[in-house]
């Protein structure tokens, strides 16, 4: 299959690095959501930035001109409380930002619980050393930890900035804790419950993105078609290292969004 995505009824859209670069859109990428509705091909928007609820998402894709809705969004945010909820998670004491916390607390999940069941990171880009302080302590203690994703960097115009996995480390060096577990990309359940309820089979649908760990790995364990964009992260360097066999091997490479759908 080629850039025409023939046969391709829904596709999965990472945002940073691939719809957008910070505040500017990647050249193209509107152009490239008009054909999916011109064509039929029902279009999602998938992040692992945790930084942001659904509401903030919709408001930023709207004030790029791009129409969205709150079904459109879906967030490692939803995988972590889908998670919290699973294993009857209630008191958190959240690594994150007000976005974030909205969501979980919308949900019944304090985010500063004095005795937390878990400690929850997610990308929080309003974080405070009070924050990683009260964290580091009740990590100490033997509280858990887990986290929204994996990412190690969040792409910029300007260069990559430090990630959830950055923040790992850093948790890693100061108290010895690994998280038991990571939501987000490359999780298949992240879109294997939407690609269901449309009543859609995995190689009907696509996933975009321009991270081989996290875009591109969740489509081969999810059985969907993977494309990676060079307008982010990734280089045909990364791929070209690639093992024989790699999960993160791409099924198709572009330049760009700008290049699919034509």
């Amino acid at each position: 299959m080629g850039a025409s995505l023939d046969g391709i009824k829904a596709v999965f859209l990472d945002l940073d690095g691939t719809i957008y670069l910070g505040g500017n859109l990647i050249p193209g990428a509107l152009e490239f959501l008009h054909r999916c509705d011109e064509q039929g091909v029902q279009r999602f928007f998938l992040s692992n930035n945790s930084s942001r609820s659904v509401t903030q998402y919709v408001k930023k894709l709207e004030g790029m001109g791009i129409p969205a809705t709150a079904d459109d969004v879906l967030l490692s945010t939803h995988d972590c409380l889908a998670w919290l909820k699973k294993n009857n998670v209630t008191k958190t004491y959240c690594v994150g930002t007000e976005g974030m916390c909205k969501m979980l607390e919308t949900e019944g999940i304090a985010t500063r619980s004095l005795k937390p069941q878990y400690v929850v990171l997610g990308y929080d880009t309003e974080t405070t050393y009070e924050k990683l302080e009260t964290a580091s302590l009740h990590l100490h203690a033997g509280v858990p930890l887990m986290a929204s994703h994996p990412d190690m960097v969040c792409p910029s115009p300007d260069g990559g900035l430090p990630d959830v996995g950055a923040f790992l480390a850093l948790f890693k060096v100061t108290t010895g804790v690994d998280p038991v577990h990571i939501s987000g990309k490359p999780n298949a359940g992240m879109i294997l419950h939407r690609i269901e309820a449309l009543g859609l089979k995995p190689e009907e649908c696509a996933m975009v993105g321009d991270r081989l760990y996290t875009d591109i790995a969740m489509a081969s364990r999810a059985g969907c078609m993977g494309i990676l964009v060079l307008s982010g992260e990734a280089t045909m360097d990364d791929v070209n290292q690639l093992p024989e066999g790699a999960e993160q091997r791409p099924s198709l490479i572009v330049d760009s969004v700008d290049s699919l759908l034509r």
